[in-house]
């Protein structure tokens, strides 16, 4: 796998010798001091170009970037909208293990969007075109202190998909089991973890994309509970990670709710405990 250093002097070296490329910037998690360092990292790179048209007709000039194993087009995926005119981009996976995410920008776009990021970092600008930025920061994505209403609604959600997930079970409908967890009751719970490490930090940090951080701020014990509400197939793993949930939950919204000086919904949450302990000792008959 190339170096760092390496990867550096490539994608500079290949700005520097393209006329059309005016500048270069970087953004994502390479620019984030808060982020553990480590060889997959991608390299996000945006190349501020005169005009993005004959980047796009020449799909071989990317080819310069090393041997590529397989890639993908976002801009021309039909799903997603697109400004291929200001914005167009690469993913690209090199044989060796890099990872580039590429887009080539009009300067005007990149003029208008590039400080909408706080990780945005300039590598190389040839004509000054950019404007000056602050320090790369993470701070735009740091957890947010949430509203009264949020935290209620956020205990209310958990504890009514509760009852998509105990009916489910006892049909043992293991895929839309599933779909309930994992959509509609876990981000709850994720949700509530989040403003938990808030509160232990003065909501100045982010637990990172898809809370992957969150270990850094929970104990060894509510740590190792959240891993245990990710289950298999098995109808009976199903429950033990389910009531695990519902454990890890209300020992967290009990604590931010007496942290922020809410009142958690007591009554609720045995309530609806109470519901999936009833249908899990249903027996089964139709």
């Amino acid at each position: 796998m190339r170096t760092e250093n390496e990867m550096y002097d490539l994608i500079l070296g290949i700005a520097k010798s393209d006329v059309r490329i005016k500048a270069v910037y970087m953004n994502g998690s390479r620019t984030n001091k808060n982020v553990p360092k480590d060889m997959f990292q991608d390299y996000d790179i945006v190349y501020v170009v005169e005009e993005t048209e004959s980047f796009i007709e020449d799909n071989d000039w990317i080819r310069v970037f090393g041997e590529i194993l397989y890639m993908q087009y976002p801009d021309e995926n039909p799903n997603y909208p697109s400004d291929k005119k200001n914005s167009y981009g690469y993913l690209m996976q090199f044989a060796d293990g890099i990872r580039i995410d590429l887009t080539v920008q009009s300067v005007d776009y990149a003029l208008q969007h590039m400080k909408e990021d706080k990780l945005c970092k300039i590598l190389l600008d040839k004509e000054n075109i950019l404007p000056e930025i602050k320090g790369a920061t993470d701070c735009q994505y740091w957890v947010k202190k949430p509203a009264k209403e949020q935290y209620l609604a956020a205990c209310n959600e958990f504890w009514w998909c509760t009852n998509n997930i105990a009916k489910g079970l006892w049909r043992e409908e293991i895929p839309y089991v599933q779909d309930m967890t994992n959509y509609c009751v876990r981000p709850q719970l994720i949700t509530m973890l989040n403003w938990k490490a808030g509160i232990l930090t003065e909501w100045s940090v982010s637990t990172g994309k898809s809370s992957k951080y969150l270990y850094k701020w929970l104990s060894e014990e509510e740590w190792q509970m959240l891993m245990a509400t990710y289950f298999d197939g098995n109808v009976d793993h199903a429950w033990m990670s389910v009531f695990r949930m519902c454990e890890l939950f209300e020992n967290t919204a009990q604590f931010v709710g007496e942290k922020l000086g809410w009142e958690y919904n007591e009554k609720e949450g045995k309530a609806a405990r109470a519901f999936l302990e009833y249908v899990h000792q249903l027996p089964k008959h139709k």
